[in-house]
């Protein structure tokens, strides 16, 4: 049996999807109130739960011997912004403690490739380390993600059969929230992007981000960390690619950091004012100035992390977007 934790949401249910097509049984634990849209119709077992219920995690790793560990929240601004640590890292130590005590054969925790840090001088691997930098220009969310993976690797280290992947940026079908991510492509799709700014990320299919997940746990090697990356791209070909498969006319304008950086701080400072989300914050916008490339090697030599091409996951993605109504 295996544990989901944050199984209704967009990676987390390509994960229970990956496991169901193996014939496995599936528990997912999902936060009270969540929406089980991802989960419709799929065979499984569902349990309500916080991640900082000791006593409800414990009941649901009964009978599991394998824990995913996904629930997080991912965004660039909360109203209580203390919340993305006490989910992000303080329920990160609830739930592998609970693991720990459970002797589970294997755990996969889910970090972000945002714990990996920025190298400026070329694509980072998994032997990069996180700098002071990193921690200055980061957000909320990528200060949690990185204390939570230092926290994964220690218990790792006292002996957690544990795994650590770093996802890249995921795109594809389920995005329900939708993710800062999945904003992009629905930005575009509203007709919302005003330009770009020059830079570039890595993007992964979230079919292979999941099943990357599932390798992880049959093959990955306890302590290590394998990043969950495919397409190394630059901001102006990803919103080229965005426009060519839906269609749309996305401005090919280039927009100076100064500039962005500047309307992202205006945007934070309303959002906190009138305690609505923001499209940018000056942090977000920060980190989307620079570029972030990543280097997979390890994870296709090891684990045999699949790639979809990416005009392939943009469609599915601009496709289940319109198709529900968000575009």
């Amino acid at each position: 049996m295996n544990l989901v934790t944050g199984a209704s949401g967009f990676i987390g249910s390509a994960v229970v999807r990956k496991l169901l097509g193996r014939g496995q049984k599936v528990r997912c634990y999902v936060e009270p109130g969540a929406k089980l849209d991802n989960l419709k119709g799929l065979e499984v077992e569902v349990v309500t739960g916080d991640v900082n219920d000791r006593a409800q995690i414990a009941r649901a790793l009964d009978g599991c011997d394998t824990l995913f560990h996904l629930a997080a929240i991912y965004a660039i601004w909360l109203k209580d912004p203390s919340l993305m640590y006490r989910v992000n890292v303080e329920g990160t130590k609830t739930v592998l403690w609970a693991a720990y005590k459970a002797k589970l054969k294997k755990v996969v925790y889910t970090s972000s490739i945002a714990a990996v840090g920025r190298k400026a001088d070329g694509p980072a691997d998994e032997t990069h380390q996180f700098s002071s930098q990193d921690w200055e220009d980061g957000n909320g969310y990528i200060r949690s993600k990185w204390l939570s993976e230092l926290d994964a690797l220690r218990f790792a280290q006292e002996g957690l059969p544990l795994v650590v992947v770093n996802p890249a940026f995921p795109f594809g079908e389920r995005d329900i929230a939708p993710t800062p991510t999945g904003g992009f492509i629905v930005g575009a799709l509203q007709k919302q992007v005003p330009g770009y700014v020059d830079s570039g990320f890595c993007v992964v299919d979230v079919d292979d981000c999941a099943e990357g997940h599932v390798l992880a746990a049959e093959k990955g090697r306890v302590g290590e960390r394998y990043i969950l990356g495919n397409h190394n791209v630059t901001m102006r070909d990803f919103y080229r690619t965005v426009s060519k498969v839906a269609g749309v006319k996305v401005a090919n304008r280039k927009i100076p950091v100064a500039v962005a950086e500047g309307a992202g701080w205006m945007m934070e400072k309303l959002a906190n004012r009138r305690g609505k989300a923001p499209l940018a914050t000056y942090k977000a916008t920060k980190y989307a100035a620079h570029t972030h490339f990543f280097d997979n090697s390890k994870a296709r030599r090891e684990l045999g992390l699949p790639t979809t091409p990416l005009e392939h996951t943009i469609e599915k993605a601009v496709r289940w977007f319109r198709t529900n109504g968000y575009a």
